[in-house]
């Protein structure tokens, strides 16, 4: 690794489903010589794209996991990441936005912004990353990059401007037009990799002109140099650049380029402005907190000579043991040194460090400041900070949304099981949205996840990795219990019982709220309650939640005041609180009207207009409220929150009902009160299920 760190370059690669990400990335890698030959999604050689490198991947023709490589361009270090469009595999966009300090929004000429962009778009504003914007697919018929630039002012927000306009569009497109260095580019060779410059076609010129003059008086906002030299007419390719770059940085300019990477048209200007726009790892702040000192931040430097800060963001187990993936943000991790893992206070030694391009790895030495790598052997989980030993700081974690599907899982015989085991093992500790854990009352194992693609591709991979064979029972949704009113309670808890007894009296009340899941306020005056047993209240309330009364669903939503009790000399202990605590809970809940919850989803489908009836029927036969909707094209993009207990099987019922030509895209929104007709329909089922077990 060179080490030069203005000349790395850490991007990531985002967009919605099938708006060509891998296509682009495959594009790149073979435009800077690290492939020989382009390979297609779905190849019809049976090869497929180099960073979809699961037989799965290359089945479906969809990225499951984020694959990281490297390569360089003019003399610069580009890192790579690959990452997944379906919302299913959300956690793996999220963790590389996390140590990414660029990325590339992709965006579809015909579908636009779309309901996974602004997913995408949201991430990469929880972590403040810089983007530039690629309009792909030029050349398909209804291709309209001008809308999409539109779009991504309205939709998301953005200031986005021009940097190129296209030479012909749909089946036409030739070309594009710089519009930095007002001149045209062609793509000569057999894959588009000579790029031919010449002046701009006569026909095009105004529109160039008048697109030039949008670009330079956006960039004049943020420097003073720029609208000097434009009121003078003097200026120079360069001014616009610093300029644009400048905002780009400061996430207030998303510059737009254009093209199609399947016909091999705008990738290499692309690169140039990868490296010419985006950010060097020493151009962005990055933090740690200091745990001594009340979590304050502290800012990094890119500086290898300073004491090692690294963060492990993704593990993967793979032949040859745990594979863990590492930024280094400040100081140089090498091979054969001690490091310390911050979360659990154990020093490990590196003994294997490699660079990955999709599967591939490659050993090498040592990782500096502001590299990307990889770690083997290194037992840890995803998130973990390592450190030189002496060193106090900690990352901060990323942001894990909270799984929303669950299915039972049975092995089919013994030998499964173990295997079973060992591959939830695995999957649990890669991916913190996949959770599994075995319900005590019916000895099921349950898996938990994003949604049913996230828990097909497992079960998949747990049949072909592992060879377990498993069956599935119905899934289950995350249902919640809360209360809809003001309650009090007044409980005594006592026990006699020979020796010292048991006594606590609880009183208070309980309310719902939406700040938190759940509030305890101690409004005890007088020492009516001895403060050492106010904790063993809290835990008694806190232990209520797992289990809600009613219906055995987690309870959310509640804000428990206690204000009065009392005790005894003796009698009292942390037992006898946490008992009546739990008492308490009891009478008032019962008395505060519980309603179960359940999971809206945020359901978008994209169908042919001649379907909209269709689809609109189809989601409100599914209890499904419509939004809104919106024609695109010859496309309808219909909006709806659906209940995700209605959502099981959509996707076969909506391939049916368009011929196949819809596809939708689901993400949870909110909880909301679930129907009297469904609750009464839970409660006796639940009651069935209650009868079986005894």
């Amino acid at each position: 690794m060179a080490n030069n760190i203005q000349k790395v370059r850490n991007i990531g690669i985002s967009a919605h489903i099938d708006a060509g990400k891998t296509t682009l990335t495959e594009r790149i890698l073979f435009f800077t010589n690290r492939i020989h030959t382009i390979h297609d999604i779905k190849g019809k050689d049976g090869v497929g794209a180099t960073m979809d490198f699961m037989e799965l991947e290359k089945e479906r023709g969809i990225t499951i996991t984020s694959a990281a490589t490297h390569t360089q361009w003019q003399n610069h270090e580009i890192n790579i990441i690959d990452t997944p469009g379906h919302v299913d595999f959300t956690i793996e966009v999220e963790r590389s936005l996390r140590v990414l300090d660029g990325a590339i929004l992709i965006l579809c000429s015909v579908g636009g912004v779309q309901s996974q962009s602004i997913t995408v778009d949201q991430q990469m504003t929880r972590y403040k990353v810089p983007c530039i914007a690629f309009i792909n697919k030029c050349d398909r018929s209804g291709a309209n990059p001008f809308r999409v630039i539109e779009q991504l002012n309205k939709k998301l927000g953005h200031n986005a401007v021009a940097m190129q306009i296209p030479i012909g569009l749909e089946a036409d497109l030739s070309g594009i037009v710089d519009l930095v260095s007002f001149k045209a580019i062609y793509f000569d060779g057999d894959n588009g990799e000579m790029p031919r410059v010449e002046e701009i076609p006569k026909d095009l010129l105004p529109q160039a002109m008048q697109r030039r003059e949008m670009l330079i008086d956006a960039a004049s906002m943020f420097s003073d140099e720029l609208t000097e030299a434009a009121l003078e007419d003097r200026v120079t390719e360069n001014l616009i650049i610093s300029a644009i770059r400048q905002a780009t940085l400061a996430r207030k300019i998303t510059p737009v380029f254009m093209g199609s990477a399947y016909k091999n048209k705008g990738v290499q200007p692309l690169l140039n402005a990868v490296t010419t726009l985006l950010p060097c790892p020493a151009d962005i702040d990055n933090y740690a907190l200091d745990p001594k000192n009340n979590e304050e931040p502290i800012i990094l430097s890119t500086n290898p000579n300073k004491p090692l800060v690294a963060l492990a963001f993704k593990l993967e187990d793979g032949q040859y043991g745990q594979l863990t993936y590492i930024r280094v943000y400040q100081g140089t991790l090498t091979k054969g040194d001690a490091i310390l893992n911050v979360r659990t206070g154990k020093k490990v030694k590196v003994g294997r460090l490699v660079r990955m391009h999709a599967d591939q790895m490659e050993d090498i030495e040592l990782i500096s400041a502001g590299y990307i790598g990889a770690l083997f052997g290194i037992d840890c989980a995803s998130g973990d900070t390592f450190v030189t030993p002496g060193t106090h700081v900690t990352m901060t974690s990323m942001h894990v949304p909270e799984p929303v599907i669950s299915l039972a899982i049975v092995p089919k015989d013994k030998v499964s099981e173990g295997k079973m085991s060992k591959a939830l093992n695995r999957f649990t500790k890669e991916d913190p949205t996949f959770k599994s854990y075995v319900n005590e009352e019916t000895g099921e194992t349950i898996i938990s996840g994003m949604g049913e693609l996230h828990l097909e591709v497992y079960l998949e991979r747990m049949r072909r990795e592992y060879d377990s064979d498993v069956t599935t029972g119905m899934p289950r949704v995350a249902y919640r219990e809360t209360i809809t009113q003001k309650a009090e309670f007044n409980y005594i808890h006592k026990k006699q019982t020979g020796g010292a007894g048991q006594f606590g009296r609880v009183a208070g009340y309980m309310e719902p709220t939406t700040e938190e899941d759940f509030i305890f306020e101690n409004k005890i005056v007088g020492g009516s309650i001895p403060t050492q047993y106010i904790p063993a209240c809290e835990k008694g309330f806190r232990k209520c939640l797992a289990k809600g009364p009613r219906m055995e669903f987690p309870v959310t939503g509640i804000r428990i005041v206690i204000n009065d009790g009392s005790s005894h000399a003796v009698d009292s202990s942390d037992m006898a609180f946490q008992a009546a605590a739990r008492g308490a809970f009891l009478q008032g809940y019962a008395k505060a009207k519980p309603v179960i919850h359940e999971p809206i989803m945020k359901v978008v489908v994209e169908t042919p207009t001649e379907f909209q009836g269709t689809v609109m029927g189809s989601l409100n036969q599914r209890r499904g409220i419509i939004v809104g909707s919106q024609d695109e094209g010859h496309l309808c993009v219909i909006e709806a929150q659906v209940p995700l207990a209605e959502m099981f099987g959509y996707s076969t019922v909506l391939r049916s009902s368009t011929q196949g030509k819809a596809q939708f895209t689901m993400e949870f929104v909110t909880y909301k009160q679930v129907p009297q007709s469904i609750a009464e329909e839970l409660m006796k089922k639940a009651a069935e299920g209650k009868k079986k077990v005894a």
